[in-house]
């Protein structure tokens, strides 16, 4: 499997908006990407506007997938402006 982490901070004043867009991103994802396995979203306990997302995806070409797609798009572009910083990274999860 392909597992990608992402942390956000986010503009506190654009929170709610942010959250009601990664709440129809990570829905969209696991509804039409059927590579899309897992898209777990998670808010840090102490500081609200920081995000982190657990992505599992049958592998690299199905995230690349997930990157051209046009809700990913969306989503990008709509979110972008309200992004303070942001980090990627990629994981290979082996088998047991």
């Amino acid at each position: 499997m392909f597992i990608v982490t992402v942390t956000f901070e986010v503009s506190p004043p654009q929170l709610q908006a942010f959250r009601d867009a990664m709440q129809t991103q990570a829905k969209n994802s696991l509804e039409l990407e059927a590579e899309c396995h897992q898209f777990d979203v998670c808010y840090d306990s102490v500081d609200s506007a920081k995000c982190f997302l657990y992505e599992k995806y049958a592998d690299r070409a199905a995230f690349d997938k997930h990157l051209a797609s046009d809700h990913f798009k969306q989503f990008d572009l709509t979110v972008g402006p309200w992004i303070v910083s942001k980090s990627v990274q990629t994981w290979i999860q082996e088998s047991a």
